[in-house]
């Protein structure tokens, strides 16, 4: 806090917020790190260590990703509905698009082994109804985007009141759309109604490191003693599991900022869509190699090597595309854009 009582600015790196990235960042080796390991105590037909790490970031991995995804959204939801389209719908779809079809180019073969290629050819046209793989993420934006702003006039609370219905429901009907909508939109729609108290939480903790960082240490005893105990499902314990791991993650994102500790994992936040859209490969690559060629490592230790190997990898796959000019595979070509393009379009989750 500042001589005259302020709250001192958080710090930036660019025009970017510092603590969002370091929160992305974090939230996006979640991500990976929940297929990887899962990916390979599949394959190895055992569960690992790691496991209860996957086990314990799950109440909270997805809702802060969703919550952080609507902070900025205040700032443009009153665009016309061209550039807001362009922007928040046209913007994921095209990415979507793409990265599902090269997934699909990647992994056809051992569908069509299964299934046969016209099975192959059903399951593709089906992932633009029911989001395939991982890419669910980019799917559901759009979808929340363009709600947000057609309830705009509507009451917020009651919007975000019905939000927390759904989110307690638990809706299962085995499509991916309205069972993550009803379990998602809450935190989303929370990051956007709520930003303001967002960002003060990180003030506070930027303020009194001393008291955040005891918030978080019983953060992690009472999520952790939850999920063991098999409550995280529960309706409305998990509601205020998601919240509370995602205060808990903006306010270690705040503290890691103001120290510039793990400076990596604020370009992975920088990229994080990057990372989303790429990490399926090198996961893949490094799973197989390390399983077939390096049996005698412990399961966890192989996760935790793949994880590295899917965010890294990655990041590696954006560097080679920029250099060798297929930048089209990370940023939308002039041709898919509907509204003026902005001087700087890049990947970003939320404007």
């Amino acid at each position: 806090m500042t001589a005259n009582g302020t709250y001192a600015p958080a710090r930036m790196h660019g025009d970017r917020v510092d603590w969002v990235d370091y929160a992305k960042g974090i939230c996006i080796i979640m991500v990976v790190m929940m297929h990887s390991v899962l990916g390979v105590e599949a394959a190895a037909g055992q569960t690992s260590f790691m496991h209860y790490v996957v086990e314990f970031a799950r109440p909270f991995r997805m809702p802060d990703f969703f919550l952080i995804s609507g902070l900025f959204l205040a700032v443009v939801i009153d665009r016309d509905w061209r550039t807001y389209l362009d922007r928040k719908v046209v913007h994921f779809a095209y990415f979507y698009v793409l990265w599902v079809t090269i997934q699909f180019a990647f992994k056809a073969p051992s569908f069509a082994a299964e299934i046969g290629w016209a099975g192959v050819a059903k399951l593709y046209a089906l992932s633009f109804i029911d989001p395939f793989g991982t890419l669910w993420f980019i799917y559901l934006l759009p979808i929340f985007f363009v709600v947000t702003k057609l309830t705009r006039r509507l009451s917020p609370l009651l919007v975000w009141g019905t939000a927390a219905l759904l989110e307690s429901l638990h809706v299962s009907t085995g499509w991916m759309v309205p069972d993550e909508f009803c379990g998602k939109f809450f935190y989303f729609y929370t990051g956007y109604l709520f930003a303001r108290q967002v960002f003060a939480l990180s003030d506070t903790a930027r303020a009194r490191p001393a008291l955040a960082l005891g918030g978080l240490i019983l953060w992690v005893a009472i999520n952790a003693a939850i999920v063991s105990l098999g409550w995280a499902d529960l309706p409305l314990v998990s509601l205020l599991l998601g919240l509370a791991g995602a205060c808990a993650i903006i306010t270690a994102g705040t503290l890691l900022a103001e120290r510039r500790w793990l400076d990596g994992l604020r370009f992975c936040g920088e990229h994080s869509i990057v990372i989303y859209l790429a990490f399926f490969l090198p996961m893949a690559v490094s799973r197989t190699l390390l399983l077939k060629f390096a049996p005698f490592l412990d399961v966890g230790v192989i996760a935790i090597a793949v994880n590295v190997a899917g965010v890294i990898g990655a990041l590696i796959i954006w560097k080679l595309a920029v250099k060798s000019g297929a930048t089209f595979l990370f940023e939308r070509p002039d041709a898919f854009w509907i509204a003026p393009r902005r001087k700087t379009a890049g990947l970003q989750p939320a404007e």
